[in-house]
């Protein structure tokens, strides 16, 4: 989780709103089907985009279903949330880029 979600969140200002799952945060979830094995082609995608980069990429699992805030917008075959669905999150600085008040020197 460090690697894909709470590092991420952190470097953008975004943690602890997103990258863990505690009450009172954000938590995006994906839960995959390791059993299933797939190909990737563009017309299973859902973007608006004639060509994937990843095209003939196999694959030895599959998202099955994916949580976003509570909601399930991802069923294992289709999208199912609603457009317009999603939310602003503005960045803060990083802890490691904010001026420390004060240091000493031993």
């Amino acid at each position: 989780m460090a690697l894909t979600s709470t590092n991420p969140a952190k470097l953008y200002g975004l943690y602890p709103r997103k990258g863990t799952i505690a009450i009172g945060s954000d938590a995006d979830l994906v839960i995959w089907d390791q059993g299933r094995e797939i190909t990737i082609r563009n017309d299973m995608l859902h973007h608006r985009v004639d060509y994937t980069p990843y095209e003939g990429l196999k694959l030895a699992a599959w998202p099955q279903i994916t949580l976003s805030r509570g909601e399930v917008v991802w069923n294992g075959s289709r999208p199912q949330g609603r457009p317009g669905r999603g939310q602003f999150l503005a960045c803060a600085l990083p802890d490691a880029t904010r001026r420390v008040k004060h240091c000493s020197i031993a």
